[in-house]
């Protein structure tokens, strides 16, 4: 019996190490824009292939942690959708509700790695998502960000929550954030577990992301915000910041982040959310679910690409062994 299931996209991830002092490759001086050589031949210093997508690093993250995580996604059927359903298979992430579209190939994305911060170049494949999970046993449901047509596949996941009173978690990304229709905030109203970034969560509110400073009186204000459209717990993460949550009894946490050498950010929400809600379905308290999240969240970005750094049940343990100085403040 699957303990989560994971709904969302999977893609295969290829990530490109530029050295520091490439000669080809230079920031202008606001550090905005990134400049290369254009026409050259570049040196690269190493490359990792991977599979991603905000719902296959969750479910990896689980997995590891010792839980049984399934994932829902539609892939291609290309060569490199056989090293998606690889990898996953490697993973012990249950693949029964991963499809894969007729004369569809893979979506991808490639970073270019270069003085501690990723590029992205992303290709999105467009796919139907018409996911049925109604057969699932899984009755703690992971809804993420999906591609440009997300709304059966949201729609069919709230019937399923509903009429099967699962427990729900909703990270939902920058597409759903924008449109903010009546499903939106009807699966909002049913979640659990409402996870967004700073920024995601003044999307979701303000219709912008500059609003509101980092200060603790204003992500308050955020989380307030957030609690009033219907979710029962409110996570909200803010890079250097650490991370804040409300609770469905109306307690305010926050708890810094893990200090350790940033190789690049990619995942790290995707960890975090891993952590926490792998806490959560081993009967932890919320304030133990935010150390969990932090401390997967920061092995994660200590790596290349989204995966590599996800702890094992055993890591964690050591790592939870260690982590005295890690404190839950109540705000």
């Amino acid at each position: 019996m699957l303990d989560i299931l994971c709904i969302g996209d999977a893609v295969l991830d290829i990530f490109l190490q530029i050295p520091d002092d490439s000669p080809r490759f230079d920031l202008n001086n606001d550090k905005t824009k990134l400049l290369i050589d254009y026409g050259y031949k570049i040196h690269v210093d190493d490359y990792i292939k991977e599979i991603g997508g905000n719902a296959c690093n969750t479910s990896v993250g689980i997995s590891r942690l010792g839980k049984n995580a399934g994932l829902c996604a539609e892939i291609g059927n290309d060569e490199f959708s056989n090293f998606i359903i690889n990898k996953l298979n490697k993973e012990n992430i249950n693949t029964a509700f991963v499809s894969q579209g007729v004369n569809k190939k893979t979506s991808f994305s490639i970073g270019i790695i270069y003085k501690g911060e990723r590029t992205l170049l992303v290709e999105h494949v467009d796919r139907d998502h018409n996911f049925d999970i109604e057969n699932s046993s899984a009755r703690f449901i992971y809804l993420t960000s999906i591609g440009n047509i997300w709304q059966n596949a949201y729609q069919n996941t709230l019937g399923f929550v509903k009429n099967t009173k699962s427990i729900l978690a909703f990270n939902p990304g920058t597409l759903q954030l924008q449109e903010k229709g009546r499903l939106i905030m009807e699966i909002i109203e049913t979640t659990d577990y409402l996870f967004l970034n700073k920024e995601e969560a003044e999307l979701l509110l303000y219709g912008d992301d500059d609003n509101l400073s980092s200060d603790k009186s204003d992500i308050k204000k955020l989380l307030f915000g957030l609690k009033s459209l219907g979710a029962k717990n409110i996570i909200i993460t803010d890079s250097n910041n650490g991370s804040f949550v409300l609770d469905e009894k109306g307690n305010n946490y926050h708890l810094r982040v893990l200090k350790v050498k940033v190789i690049e950010m990619t995942g790290a929400g995707d960890g975090y959310n891993a952590g926490f809600l792998c806490a959560i379905l081993n009967g932890k308290s919320i304030t133990d679910a935010m150390i969990w999240g932090t401390l997967n969240s920061a092995s994660v970005i200590g790596q290349v690409g989204a995966q590599k750094g996800l702890l094992t049940k055993d890591e964690l343990e050591e790592k939870l062994s260690f982590a005295g100085n890690l404190k839950v403040e109540t705000i």
